[in-house]
């Protein structure tokens, strides 16, 4: 037990008492009671934050944890402006590394570059002095890979190039040697330092996203044993393999879902589309059919676990409702809907899709950053798709609109984690019609990512509920009790993340 602390002199953001400017957490580490300073009970402790915001602390809803690790610490390339900036990059991390060193790195994309021509892998040789590279593009769907790892896939591997740019099942493979390369310790390491740098954003709890092609069994069981240790954000792991619920909850894993692929990314060309991309010839790819949709979701309902698919094109989307239509004619729709299961991403959908997802009563997951960087009239998507379908994708105030249950995250390390970037970008979405309140979207990031792991009473401060919040500095006003988030405003910066009661950052310590 923790004693009981008095935080005081603060804003706090809580629809039970919505003028308090005090909390106490209790020593079993709940919110006692709420109110005015002078009006306050006794604690063991007291914290006085200078008229800093309490607010209830964020949950990311999809995040890859070494990978977002491995990032923090090791070859970040999201900086990168062309080709010649990546091998670049990558000659000054290798030069003081062993010669049979694989060098993983992540965050290129080609989309924003004068010219589009990533490295070859006959580049990468040079650059890093012959050892084995993997480097995965922003969307983390495809990899620019050295000749020692291009040699270790078949070429007549889905996805194989040549070149070195590697796709679908191809990239699976290489994906695959990259991370066996990483120790236990390395892993730890990483893993930890993605917890700790999530903790320091107010981020109090993530969603995992594991399975086959995304990460190990190994390495999945052991973030989920570090969470546990204390200290840490909570993890909340999605083991993403087909027809795996049983397995899904042998590993400890909250559900059977994250990213289980209907399909790709559209940054790689491999999001499933009714209609073809216009910078390329295809309309991506669809790993998925129907009646697998429909057996993994009956699997998940008669074992009690949460299921759910990463779909990002209007095709797969569509693919994964009609097999929740075919699972509800086997299970009944009140037992589906139950199950709260999700759809991750859900970036290119219609009105129609919108209707599935609320006849099923599916959780959408998504990430706002990602209209932030590649939308609008001149980001990726444009390139992709065209101005209208850019401008149509994400549309997170049409889902708000008709109660579609939302979760916010950032598939980092796809997109930064970054909380108040993601509310912002919520709010200022390419196209108007899709924007939402700043109310709507910290809920969203909030209260809804519990909810999609099934703890209903999280994420709001009110006595009685669990002390889990965090404590900001705030350049600029307030708005309905929450930043107001104008475009030249800073960011709030997080002074203090609290778990359960108890402290896991404090920017004294950091």
């Amino acid at each position: 037990m923790t004693p009981a602390t008095l935080y005081r002199n603060g804003r706090i953001y809580s629809a039970s008492v919505p003028a308090s400017t005090a909390l106490l957490v209790t020593d079993e580490g709940r919110v006692g009671w709420l109110g005015a300073d002078d009006a306050a009970p006794a604690a063991d402790r007291v914290v006085d934050v200078g008229g800093a915001l309490i607010a209830p602390a964020f949950v990311d809803a999809h995040v890859h944890t070494l990978d977002t690790g491995i990032t923090l610490l090791g070859l970040d390339l999201a900086g990168t402006r062309s080709r010649e900036d990546v091998l670049d990059s990558v000659a000054r991390y290798v030069a003081d590394l062993p010669g049979d060193a694989v060098v993983v790195g992540h965050g290129w994309d080609e989309s924003g570059w004068a010219d589009q021509r990533p490295p070859t892998a006959a580049e990468l040789d040079r650059a890093a002095g012959g050892r084995a590279v993997y480097l995965s593009q922003a969307s983390v769907h495809s990899a620019l890979v050295s000749s020692p790892l291009l040699a270790r896939v078949s070429p007549d591997e889905p996805g194989y190039a040549a070149d070195g740019w590697l796709r679908r099942s191809a990239h699976h493979v290489v994906r695959a040697v990259a991370h066996g390369s990483v120790t236990a310790a390395q892993r730890r390491r990483a893993q930890e330092a993605a917890l700790r740098h999530a903790a320091s954003l107010g981020i109090a709890a993530v969603h995992e996203c594991g399975g086959p092609g995304t990460s190990d069994e190994e390495g999945f069981q052991a973030l989920l044993a570090t969470a546990r240790e204390g200290g840490l954000p909570e993890v909340y792991g999605y083991w993403g393999e087909l027809g795996a619920a049983a397995k899904a909850r042998e590993l400890g894993a909250v559900g059977a879902g994250g990213d289980l692929y209907a399909d790709g990314a559209l940054g790689s060309h491999t999001a499933h589309l009714r209609e073809p991309y216009l910078d390329a010839d295809t309309s991506g790819h669809g790993y998925v059919t129907a009646e697998q949709v429909a057996d993994h979701l009956v699997g998940c309902v008669r074992a009690g676990v949460q299921g759910g698919f990463h779909a990002i094109g209007d095709a797969a989307i569509a693919t994964v409702l009609d097999g929740f239509a075919q699972a509800a004619a086997v299970v009944g729709l009140d037992a589906l809907r139950a199950g709260r299961h999700r759809i991750e991403h859900l970036e290119i959908l219609d009105r129609e899709l919108i209707r599935g997802l609320v006849e099923y009563g599916v959780t959408a997951s998504m990430q706002p950053a990602f209209d932030r960087l590649w939308g609008g009239e001149h980001g990726m998507y444009a390139q992709r798709l065209g101005v209208a379908r850019s401008l149509a994708a994400n549309p997170l105030g049409a889902l708000a609109g008709v109660g579609v249950a939302l979760a916010f995250g950032s598939d980092s390390p796809v997109t930064p984690l970054d909380p108040w970037g993601t509310i912002r970008a919520a709010m200022c979405h390419h196209n108007p019609v899709y924007r939402v309140s700043a109310r709507t979207a910290f809920a969203a990031h909030t209260r809804g990512g519990w909810r999609a792991v099934g703890r209903d009473d999280d994420g709001r401060l009110a006595p009685g509920t669990a002390a889990t919040f965090a404590v900001w500095d705030v350049t600029g006003s307030l708005d309905g009790g929450l930043p107001a988030l104008r475009e030249d405003d800073p960011l709030p910066m997080c002074r203090r993340t609290v778990l359960r009661g108890e402290v896991i950052y404090d920017v004294e310590d950091a």
